[in-house]
């Protein structure tokens, strides 16, 4: 499903007062739960076996909400793919453990071809990287932990 019109059915739910809204298109199926207020996705491809789509739909959200990491998180300022690097061969701009000040860039997220630097809202130390380089992230998803 196209990113924008996700992102576009996140935000109908938020501002509305449906709790759970679920859409199957030919390439796969979305459904979209409110829970505490925040809605959270749950993207599965199209199954062979119809009876396998529902009974793994309802454990999502209990394995989607981890407990809160300590710190603060940095998050996605937009809807995009994650980098850790400038480049594909280049060295990454933080790592775990990493001294960061605020303002420092400290990752790429690419968005309808365009490369945008992000950079660390808050001085401290690098304490968890919480994406995979390459990666497909939501506006406000954390991004790094930082305490």
């Amino acid at each position: 499903m196209d990113l924008r019109k996700l992102k576009t059915l996140i935000d109908l739910v938020s501002e509305s007062n449906v709790s759970e809204l679920e859409i199957t298109e030919a390439e796969g199926k979305v459904r979209i739960v409110k829970s505490g207020g925040t809605p959270m996705v749950m993207q599965a491809p199209m199954a062979p076996a119809p009876a396998a789509g529902p009974a793994a739909a309802p454990a999502a959200p209990v394995e989607a909400a981890p407990a809160a990491p300590a710190g603060h998180a940095v998050k996605s300022p937009m809807v995009g793919t994650f980098y850790r690097s400038s480049s594909p061969g280049a060295k990454a701009y933080v790592e775990v453990g990493s001294q960061v000040k605020e303002g420092e860039t400290i990752c790429i997220i690419e968005a309808m071809k365009i490369l945008n630097e992000i950079e660390a809202d808050k001085s401290g130390t690098v304490t968890r990287i919480l994406c995979e380089n390459g990666q497909a992230v939501e506006y406000g998803q954390p991004l790094f932990m930082i305490e």
